[in-house]
């Protein structure tokens, strides 16, 4: 995975998107575009870091759809909403639902470049922390389900005398489960995967 997140422009107006382009790269940001919201999903890997700059009316898809979508294949890519009929109702639905920004068109160059610079360091962060959650996750599918019931009564904070009390087990097999739980997830202990758990707020 590539460090520096890529802009990706996805609106139906070409001059604003080349102008856009143009704008970015004269200040050294990578940036690609699209005409529409279906040529952009076809074509972006939401494993790569990026920035989304998207117009809310388009044909098809609009840019909220287009919201939506990378919400629902859980992509962390901030997203800036820009459109000339923008309205209070209309940036509240996009805040609300994860935007970064909304700008109104036609935009000012220097508030744009601005914006942009902010959220390439935090699609960094984010996509950073994204790639730990996943492997956090990737690291819980190793369990069996009781082993799941196990550890989420660990990360609750329950020592192995309750857990077997609540499971209807014995300590001893409980105290194997977690042996396990922690083989397979390769942690150095159960209190190091606890925090990994709670920190990437992963659900066991």
């Amino acid at each position: 995975m590539s460090d520096d997140p890529v802009v990706h422009v996805v609106d139906d107006d070409e001059d604003l998107r080349q102008s856009l382009v143009f704008l970015l790269e004269s200040v050294g940001v990578q940036a690609l575009t699209y005409p529409d919201a279906q040529t952009f999903l076809d074509e972006f890997d939401p494993a790569e870091p990026a920035v989304v700059i998207v117009d809310v009316r388009m044909p098809a898809i609009s840019g909220f759809q287009l919201q939506e979508k990378l919400a629902e294949i859980d992509c962390p890519a901030p997203l800036i909403f820009c459109s000339a009929h923008g309205d209070i109702p209309m940036s509240v639905r996009a805040l609300t639902a994860g935007a970064v920004d909304f700008l109104e068109k036609p935009y000012q160059a220097q508030r744009m470049v601005e914006v942009v610079q902010t959220q390439l360091i935090e699609a960094r962060r984010r996509f950073a922390e994204h790639a730990e959650r996943q492997a956090v996750r990737a690291r819980l599918d190793t369990l069996t389900q009781r082993e799941r019931e196990v550890l989420r009564l660990v990360v609750d904070g329950m020592p192995s005398q309750a857990i077997a009390h609540r499971l209807g087990t014995s300590v001893k097999t409980v105290d194997v489960h977690r042996a396990r739980i922690k083989a397979k997830t390769s942690a150095d202990s159960l209190g190091t995967l606890v925090r990994d758990i709670l920190t990437h707020r992963v659900t066991v």
